[in-house]
């Protein structure tokens, strides 16, 4: 393998079709990870906050990978939810916040630079196409955060940290508290992509960018991605948990306050 690197243990023929909501391709060490639902547009939902853990684990330890694009599916990139989860059960409740911490700091593990190709309104999950090292979207493409705050649940596993680290404190709390929609020009305005295209360019230019990257000597686009994200994941590994705890102990209280 380029730079000497290899990992008998993760092949990629061994977890590219485990995932239900998840499809994996690659080509010349570029790994594209596609986001859906039956194949459909990409709605989050309880198997996808399980599967993605182990998929993004496997994506980090798999040393072929030099690349990774990260999109979803259609028209949308996520804009419906579909997670329906008894949080009266601590078992439960203990499954989703370990699930809740090792989906994002599982994708920050992964070694090599991530682009984010989002193809159009990511109204749920918006950072799962955002908090990567370059980010381009569609001219359609909105970003919201609608299952937290907006619909009565604390913003706490990993947006809190995301969209202020993104934002900025002020604009960040702004966007959570108030369910504040941004367009793609504004977005790359304030800062939350890198470039808006058409939708028939995006997924050309997102390859684009990926081969760039991967014309460099493996070990610089590698060890160029720790370095740029260090100051990141140290925020989502000190954050993440404390905002998940806060947001099921709030969850789970107004649901014995609607049961009672």
């Amino acid at each position: 393998m380029p730079g000497g690197l290899s990992n008998p243990h993760v092949k990629f023929e061994n977890y590219k079709d485990r995932y239900r909501n998840i499809k994996l391709e690659r080509k010349d060490g570029i790994l594209l990870v596609t986001l859906h639902s039956n194949g459909g547009p990409f709605k989050f939902s309880a198997e996808f906050h399980t599967d993605s853990c182990d998929a993004f684990a496997n994506i980090a330890a798999d040393f072929e990978n030099r690349c990774v694009i990260v999109t979803g599916t259609g028209a949308s990139f996520c804009d419906g939810l579909d997670f329906n989860a008894d949080i009266t059960d601590p078992n439960v409740l203990a499954r989703i916040q370990w699930e809740g911490r090792k989906m994002l700091l599982n994708l920050m593990d992964i070694e090599v630079p991530v682009i984010g190709a989002v193809n159009g309104p990511a109204l749920i999950h918006a950072e799962m196409g955002v908090m990567h090292d370059i980010v381009i979207c569609t001219e359609d493409t909105e970003f919201q955060d609608v299952p937290h705050f907006p619909s009565g649940t604390v913003p706490g596993d990993g947006v809190h940290v995301i969209w202020q680290h993104i934002l900025g404190p002020t604009r960040g709390r702004y966007f959570l508290l108030t369910g504040q929609k941004i367009p793609a020009k504004e977005a790359k305005e304030v800062g939350i992509v890198n470039e808006v295209v058409p939708r028939a360019r995006l997924m050309e230019r997102a390859w684009e960018l990926a081969r760039m990257i991967t014309e460099r000597p493996n070990l610089v686009a590698r060890y160029s991605r720790l370095v740029l994200t260090r100051n990141y994941r140290k925020l989502l590994e000190a954050e993440t948990g404390y905002g998940l705890s806060l947001e099921l102990f709030a969850a789970t209280a107004r649901i014995r306050e609607m049961t009672s």
